[in-house]
C-alpha cells in the first residue's frame, strides 16, 4: 500500500481544540473489523461492547511539562520541545527557532537557568542542563506539549485534561489519547462487572505527529519510543487467554507496546508473549499479523499517519475508511480531545 491510500478529507472544524465538559461525555463509534459494522454510540455505552472475562490494558505514562520557551545569548526567541530524556540532566529535543543554535551554545530560560546546545543526532538536538535538573526545570518553567493541530497556547485547564486518570510514570511528551475518555466511575463500574486491567508504559515521543512524507511505504522510518511490559502485564494476558478472554488495549501505544514485546518473544520461548523494556520502531501497517490485540479503543487519527495505518491493518483498510468518512458526515470531533473509537480485529 501507499501513503496515498490513507488520505482523506477533514474540515478544519471537526478538528477538536478543547476537551469536552465531562470526560465520559464523548460520542463512540464502534467498527466490527470481520463484518464492516458500524455503531453510533456514546462512550458511556462501552461496557455493553465488553464482557466478563476480557482484560483492559492501559498505557500509564504521564505527559511532562515537555515545551520550554528560552532565548539564545543574542536575543533571539527559541521552543523547545523535549522528545525524550536521556537521564535527569540531557534530553532528547526538538528545537525551533530563526536560526538553529549551534552546538556548544546556551540558551536561557525565563529567569537565567541555562540549557547547553551539546550536539545534533537524528534531527534532534541532545541538551544539558547546567543549572538544575530537567524535571526541576519543566517543573518551573515547561508547559504542556499540546499537538500541532491544537492552535492555542495550553493552559491551566490542560495540565488535568490532557492526562489520563490513571497517568503514573512521567516521560510521555504527548498524551495517549484513547485513555483521555476514562473517568474513575467508569474504572469503576468496569470492575464490578468483571472486567480485568492491566498496565503497561510507553513514553509517547513528538514523533508521532509527524507525517509520513514517503509514499512508498518501505522507505519510512519509524521514531523510537520506550516502552515496557512488564511480567505482571503478561502473566494477566496468559491467564486471560487461558480463560477465554479478550485483550483491549486502550490506544495504539498499548498496541504498539504489546506487539513489540510479542515480536521480540524468541521462538524457542516458553510462552508467545515475555516481558519487555527497551525502544521500540515498530511500524504496523496493512498487512499485520496480530499477536495479542482483539478489540481496542482508540480516537481519530491524522490523515496519512502512522497511526492510521496501525488501526487500517487491525479492522480492514477499507472498513476504517468508509468509518472515517462515515464520522466526517456524521460531525464525530477528530483527534487528541476528540471522540473514539472501538474497533474489532478483522
Amino acid at each position: 500500500m501507499r501513503r496515498s491510500d490513507f488520505h482523506f478529507d477533514l474540515p478544519d472544524e471537526l478538528i477538536a481544540q478543547r476537551p469536552l465538559s465531562e470526560r465520559g461525555a464523548s460520542r463512540l463509534l464502534a467498527l466490527d473489523g470481520p463484518s464492516g459494522r458500524r455503531d453510533d454510540l456514546g462512550f458511556r455505552d462501552l461496557p455493553s461492547l465488553l464482557r466478563p472475562g476480557d482484560l483492559l490494558v492501559f498505557n500509564d505514562t504521564r505527559v511532562i511539562p515537555a515545551r520550554l520557551f528560552a532565548h539564545k545569548v543574542t536575543g533571539g526567541c527559541v521552543e523547545v520541545l523535549i522528545e525524550r530524556m536521556v537521564d535527569a540532566n540531557e534530553a532528547f529535543a526538538h528545537v525551533r527557532a530563526s536560526k538553529t543554535p549551534a552546538a556548544g551554545s546556551e540558551l536561557r530560560l525565563a529567569d537565567g537557568e541555562r540549557l547547553l546546545m551539546v550536539a545534533r543526532e537524528e534531527g534532534l538536538f541532545r541538551l544539558r542542563a547546567l543549572d538544575a535538573t530537567l524535571p526541576e526545570l519543566m517543573q518551573r518553567h515547561g508547559h504542556m506539549p499540546l499537538p500541532p493541530y491544537i492552535r492555542r497556547a495550553d493552559d491551566a485547564a490542560d495540565s488535568e485534561r490532557y492526562q489520563t486518570v490513571y497517568a503514573e510514570r512521567e516521560g510521555a511528551v504527548a498524551a495517549p489519547t484513547a485513555g483521555l475518555h476514562f473517568e474513575a466511575a467508569m474504572l469503576e463500574q468496569l470492575a464490578q462487572a468483571g472486567i480485568a486491567t492491566a498496565r503497561v508504559t510507553l513514553h509517547v515521543g513528538a514523533g508521532t505527529f509527524q507525517p509520513v512524507r514517503e509514499e512508498d511505504l518501505d522507505q519510512h522510518r519509524m521514531h523510537a519510543e520506550w516502552l515496557e511490559v512488564s511480567e505482571t502485564a503478561v502473566a494477566q494476558i496468559e491467564a486471560t487467554r487461558a480463560a477465554g478472554g479478550r485483550i483491549i488495549a486502550v490506544g495504539t501505544t498499548t498496541v504498539r507496546s504489546l506487539e513489540t514485546a510479542a515480536a521480540e518473544t524468541t521462538a524457542d520461548a516458553a510462552s508467545a508473549l515475555a516481558p519487555y523494556r527497551g525502544e521500540s520502531r515498530l511500524f504496523i501497517r496493512p498487512p499485520y499479523a496480530f499477536q495479542v490485540v482483539d478489540a481496542m479503543i482508540t480516537n481519530f487519527h491524522l490523515p496519512g499517519s502512522t497511526l492510521l495505518m496501525l488501526v487500517s491493518a487491525f479492522a480492514g483498510h477499507a472498513a476504517i475508511m468508509a468509518a472515517y468518512q462515515h464520522a466526517v458526515v456524521q460531525r464525530y470531533r477528530f483527534f487528541s480531545y476528540g471522540d473514539a473509537m472501538f474497533l474489532t480485529r478483522q
